[in-house]
């Protein structure tokens, strides 16, 4: 503790009123700013330790119905690292020895105390110090569970993201059989089952990870999660809705933070609506003037995607309105005041900003508006039709170590008119093409083990190979190709592959190699 910044708290523990003030007299020619308190018996020097909070202790050694040992030993019981002097007449050399055994910071005889303050300053600073390194010890050690954390997550990631490739692929296979209405809506719903449980595993790699990582949020996966975590929230007496307007439509940011922020809002208006009442979470894309902007805000004129988190509760007056976002403000017994605050934050580090409307006994609405790149549409306005997906027998070599996603991939290609190769390993792709000839496109898996998805293609460069490129990898973790000569069309397809995507990556990198020859 700083003596400089406030006042230290001494603990005196004397049945001499007289000594009492000798010690304290050497203090006061020493400058140093202290507040006292007088004790000489176990009772009051217990409950000055739980009342008065000392930094420092002085001590006298022997007393009538008290001794320093005692008061010493009491201290220690309690795992306190609050500085303890004795200041005795009657401490000998091995006393004084036994003492600093027992945990006594130091000791000064009453008949010399010339050097107690720079003694007492010295053991509040080496407390500070002691205090600061267990703070650190405690930090390093949290440091190092989230890194043991974070190194659990990513391997689940990687794991999970294995099991859950043919839940996507099968879910989208299965739909295809418009004619069997059961079957459809079986691989609708392992398909949703897929994709949940890897906006799970992508939360919690987040998380974990404790790091804002930037990322294309599809709205439909935002709000398919907000629904699944209100699922156990919303009670019968409030109706909640979700307006997607297209879910299919994405924004650069971060999956978790808006989710955060979308969930504190919900689970605010469910509690300003303890009778009952409409909740809804609507979705409009809209085109903002720079005049909509306010003071302290970046006047950014444009295309927005605006979340609105609807309630029809008991509403805010001004007086609450004007001081929302303050941080420590709530209107709730239990809140901490931070949770508005937060979403204001979230919400402008994505570029965007937030607005609020409500009026007592008539709800309120909550807006998020954050920022389209311009000429970026949504994938299901750009999406090409299921006839532009199909191939025309073109040779297609796909190179995937695990054998049920490797099934899986071929005969969705199969099943789209090209003709699909497979390959468990680079040297087996390589024998393939010594004995097929090179194929029209590649599909490799980049996290292959023994013969890597790198290495596999630098060797079927060498080998001649001049056309479109496709590599599978975890979003996390891209393939360092920076051995490698430039690629022209390489194309790099985040992992678990989802049916769709990977037909439409795989028509446009044939259509963009056609016509070049091998």
């Amino acid at each position: 503790m700083n003596g400089q910044a406030q006042k230290v708290r001494i603990l005196q523990v004397e049945d001499s009123p007289l000594d009492a003030e000798l010690v304290l007299s050497e203090l006061d020619m020493d400058g140093l700013e202290y507040e006292v308190r007088l004790v000489e018996d176990e009772a009051a020097f217990t409950q000055a330790l739980d009342e008065f909070h000392p930094d420092i202790i002085l001590s006298d050694l022997s007393m009538p119905v008290f001794s320093g040992e005692r008061a010493l030993e009491v201290l220690r019981e309690r795992s306190s690292d609050i500085p303890f002097i004795f200041v005795s007449a009657t401490l000998g050399e091995e006393a004084a020895i036994e003492a600093l055994r027992n945990g006594a910071t130091d000791y000064i005889l009453k008949q010399n105390t010339v050097r107690l303050a720079s003694a007492v300053r010295r053991a509040l600073r080496e407390a500070e110090e002691q205090r600061a390194r267990a703070r650190a010890e405690l930090e390093l050690i949290r440091a190092q569970r989230f890194e043991s954390l974070a190194l659990l997550a990513g391997g689940l990631s990687h794991d999970l993201r294995n099991l859950l490739q043919p839940l996507l692929l099968a879910g989208d296979t299965l739909q295809d059989y418009a004619d069997d209405p059961r079957l459809a809506r079986l691989g609708a719903l392992v398909r949703d089952c897929g994709r949940r449980g890897l906006e799970m595993v992508s939360s919690m790699l987040s998380f974990a990870r404790g790091a804002r990582r930037a990322e294309q949020v599809r709205l439909g996966a935002l709000l398919d999660a907000l629904k699944l975590l209100m699922q156990g929230s919303v009670p019968r007496t409030v109706q909640m809705d979700v307006d997607v307007f297209d879910p299919e439509i994405s924004i650069e940011g971060n999956h978790t933070e808006l989710q955060q922020c979308l969930l504190n809002l919900c689970l605010n208006a469910l509690q300003a609506m303890p009778d009952g009442g409409q909740l809804r979470v609507e979705t409009a894309q809209i085109n903002l003037p720079e005049d909509f902007f306010v003071e302290g805000e970046q006047p950014a004129a444009g295309r927005y995607l605006r979340l609105s988190v609807i309630d029809s509760g008991v509403g805010m007056s001004q007086d609450v309105l004007q001081r929302l976002f303050e941080p420590f403000f709530t209107t709730k017994e239990t809140g901490t005041g931070l949770g508005l605050l937060s979403c204001k934050r979230i919400i402008a580090s994505h570029g965007g900003v937030m607005r609020v409307r409500s009026k007592p006994g008539e709800g309120t609405q909550f807006h998020l508006y954050l920022p389209l790149a311009e000429g970026d549409d949504s994938i299901a306005e750009t999406m090409r039709t299921e006839t532009g997906l199909l191939g025309e027998a073109e040779r297609v070599l796909v190179v995937v170590e695990e054998a049920m996603q490797l099934s899986l991939l071929v005969d969705t290609l199969d099943a789209y008119g090209y003709q699909a190769g497979a390959s468990q390993s680079g040297t087996a792709a390589l024998q393939w093409i010594e004995a097929h000839g090179i194929p029209d496109l590649v599909v490799l898996d980049a996290d292959m083990n023994l013969f890597t998805g790198v290495r596999t293609l630098a060797a079927l460069l060498e080998r001649g190979y001049k056309r479109s490129v496709l590599l599978l990898a975890r979003p996390e973790s891209p393939p360092n190709l920076d051995e490698l000569p430039t690629l022209e069309h390489l194309y790099v397809l985040d992992k678990p592959v989802q049916a769709r995507a990977l037909l439409r990556t795989v028509r446009e990198a044939l259509d963009a190699s056609e016509g070049k020859v091998v």
